[in-house]
Formats: C-alpha cells, structure tokens, sequence
C-alpha cells in the first residue's frame, strides 16, 4: 500500500494507523494503539511526524500517492491521444482500477480511511486529497474522456462521467459484503475481478460510444 518510503517504522505506522483511522475515525483512534499494532514505541509517531495530526496527513499522502501509481500513466493536459488510443487508454484504466480496488493488498484500509474522512467536511485530509490527488487526476481523466468522445473536457457532463466511471469501482470495494452474498462469491479474487472489469468495460464503452477497443 505504502510507496517507497525508506524507512520501515514510518511505513508500518503509516499502515497501522491508516487502519486504526478507518475503523473508528481519527478522533477515536490512539497513538497508542497505533504504536503497538505498527510494533514501535509511541514517541515514534512524534519523532517520525511531528504527531497523530501529522499522520494522518501522511496517510493521505501515501492513499494519493498508491492511487496515483493506479492511475498512471494518463496523457497530460498539453497532449490529445486520437479516439481510439483515448479508449484504449481508458480501458486499460478500468482494468487497473478494479484490479487495484478488488484484490489489491491495503486497498479496504485505504478506502475506509478516505471515507471515514469524507464524513468530517472539516477534515484536513479532503484539502489534502483533492489537492494532491483528486482534481489533478481527474482534470486528466476529463481530458482523456473528451478525447475518446470528442465532448468538452471541461464540461458538466465530462466531469460527472468520469465521477460515475470511478464511483461504480470504489462502490464494489465499498459494498464488497453485499456484492459477494448477492452474486454467490465466497471472496474477491483475480476472477471476480475479471468479471468486474468486464461489466465495467461494457459499461465504459456504452458511455463513450466505443467498440471492443
């Protein structure tokens, strides 16, 4: 889940607490709980971030900084694919994002993590997240979208899409309990992930007018 950070106390406590935030919120989770399930000491979490306060902002960068790898790579604004390599591009997407969200390790943490945030409007991870991750990743994803579709970047319509695209793969990671009970899957696996990304891909091609791509 964590990228390359160099040290492994940062990294487990980054971990520990990413899980211990999502569970119970920040307010709720102790430093000394996270310390002892990331097996270090609690002046550890001063030493390496100044405090909880300052770990959780790296939990949000390390949640940016995964997503970020998922999401790449994604044309710049200054570049314009063609139509067929923007959906191309796009489905290889889709294909990454399921993967990452149905049998990637880390990824319930991190979803829990970013939800359990996104139900406090003052939190300061969501300025954190949207700055780092969310509006530039999506700005791309829009562009990316007009493309493939010959639309706005930038209109209403592009931006929504790109939101309903994204949110069909976080809500199979969100509601993976239902998901499983209702489709008889005993677990998520590469082959449910498949399944998935195949529903997915039919979906994606009947919002931009594509083909098999």
């Amino acid at each position: 889940m964590i990228g390359m950070d160099p040290h492994p106390t940062r990294i487990s406590l980054i971990q520990a607490a990413m899980q211990q935030f999502g569970r119970g919120g920040f307010e709720a989770a102790s430093t000394r709980a996270i310390a002892a399930q990331a097996g270090t000491n609690i002046s550890s979490i001063a030493y390496h971030f100044g405090g909880k306060d300052g770990l959780r902002i790296a939990c949000a960068d390390a949640v940016a900084e995964r997503i970020a790898q998922v999401a790449r790579p994604l044309p710049g604004l200054q570049d314009r694919p063609d139509l067929l390599h923007a959906r191309l591009v796009l489905r290889r997407l889709v294909r990454r994002i399921v993967t990452f969200m149905i049998v990637s390790p880390g990824a319930s943490d991190a979803v829990a993590f970013v939800l359990r945030e996104l139900a406090q409007p003052d939190s300061p991870v969501l300025d954190r997240l949207y700055t780092t991750l969310v509006e530039p990743r999506h700005r791309a994803l829009c562009a990316l979208w007009s493309a493939a579709t010959g639309e706005p970047a930038e209109s209403e319509d592009v931006k929504l899409a790109v939101f309903s695209l994204v949110g069909q793969a976080v809500y199979f990671r969100v509601a993976a309990p239902i998901v499983r009970r209702r489709m008889g899957w005993r677990h998520y696996a590469r082959a449910e992930a498949r399944a998935i990304t195949r529903r997915m891909l039919t979906n994606l091609d009947r919002m931009i007018g594509g083909g098999d791509g």
